[in-house]
């Protein structure tokens, strides 16, 4: 193996397939990364029976040939090289790296140990890059992270025609996001559960190109798996990763359909004040939040200990309220939602909150996060 490659081409590559790599590797050859040289150019590879990942790239290739070097190493390496050309060789057990006056050698990993990468599936539909990012950004806002629950720290995916909706739960709170989509067929219907970590990461990665494919079997498994494609300046670059068994619960029904109270009030100025008042409020304790007379007033502490009490203006309709809500989750359904303004709907004091964006003709947006109250200290 022998072959010549830009710099920046090699080090956007590789740090893109080695992102991947497992912190600690059920067996040594999971953490290499498989360097495939051809005619056609380079293939790099990563793989750790969960999530794959492939990214091409052009190089001029004196000898084909086929290496495994270890990938955070490689992506350190390549990391840190001047802005010049890089030639690799492999000789024997080693691989050669040479750049300008820089030179590495390698020890190579048992090719033959290393796994075969998963197919793809066939491809379901394309979506805008940067909508597909930022959808995936908002959803995953109330994923679960106890793994003792793998259910829940998924995203579920449902295609219906031309909209692909994201859903995500932690028992808290409720996040579901809705976009436009180009289908394979218009009568695409699948879904799937996808691990939330890998596709935020996999989503914020494929933004380079104008559109990501997502391929996925009309079975919704797809032998388990979910592909995702994006092509850009810097070549194909292609992940999979396994679907989560399990079922995902049926939380569709907990968006009410009605609403008693309505609060309308500038995002910024609420994110500000809930993170004010929320210095003294102890552990586990509730912000609460009292909608009254066209203003919103934020309380938290109580008795002998530190006490906050902040007032806002907000356009309120319906009945008064006085609620409480984990002052972190508040925040982050509000860092998700992406207006200057939001909506804030209840149906009552004791039940969930709907927040949703509030767009400058008044519509809603395509973002919605629903979150449980908390028991306000008497």
């Amino acid at each position: 193996m022998k072959f010549l490659v830009e710099r920046n081409a090699l080090a956007d590559a590789v740090a893109w397939a080695a992102r991947s790599l497992p912190v600690r590797p059920s067996v040594p050859v999971l953490a290499g990364l498989l360097i495939e040289a051809s005619h056609e150019g380079l293939v790099l590879s990563t793989f750790d029976y969960e999530t794959s990942a492939r990214a091409t790239l052009k190089a001029d290739v004196a000898e084909e040939g086929t290496a495994l070097v270890s990938g955070r190493l490689l992506a350190d390496i390549c990391r840190s090289l001047p802005n010049k050309p890089v030639e690799m060789t492999i000789d024997g057990n080693r691989v050669s790296l040479t750049c300008g006056s820089a030179r590495f050698s390698l020890q190579v990993m048992p090719v033959e140990d290393y796994p075969s990468l998963p197919d793809m599936p066939s491809a379901t539909g394309t979506v805008p890059s940067t909508a597909f990012a930022h959808a995936v950004s908002q959803a995953v806002t109330a994923a679960g992270r106890d793994d003792m629950l793998p259910v829940l720290t998924g995203v579920r995916i449902e295609i219906d025609g031309s909209v692909i909706s994201l859903l995500a739960t932690d028992r808290f709170r409720l996040s579901l996001r809705e976009l436009e989509w180009s289908p394979r067929t218009p009568d695409e219907s699948v879904a799937a559960l996808v691990p939330a970590k890998v596709l935020a990461d996999t989503a914020k990665s494929l933004t380079s190109g104008g559109e990501v494919t997502i391929a996925l079997s009309a079975s919704g498994s797809g032998d388990g798996i979910i592909g995702f494609e994006g092509v850009g300046e810097g070549g194909v670059r292609r992940t999979t990763t396994r679907l989560l068994d399990g079922e995902f619960p049926k939380v569709r029904s907990l968006f009410p359909s009605e609403h008693q109270t309505t609060a309308t009030v500038d995002r910024e100025e609420l994110v500000e004040a809930v993170k004010r008042v929320a210095l003294v409020a102890e552990r586990n304790t509730a912000v609460q939040l009292a909608f009254s007379e066209g203003v919103l007033t934020l309380d938290a502490g109580s008795g002998d200990e530190a006490q906050a009490s902040e007032s806002i203006e907000a356009a309120i309709d319906g009945e008064d309220l006085t609620t409480g809500f984990n002052p972190q989750f508040l925040l982050d359904g509000l860092g998700a939602l992406d207006s200057k303004t939001v909506e804030l709907a209840f149906t009552q004091a004791s039940k969930p909150v709907v927040m949703s964006s509030v767009a400058e003709d008044g519509t809603s947006g395509d973002f919605r996060y629903l979150l449980m109250p908390r028991r306000l200290l008497s």
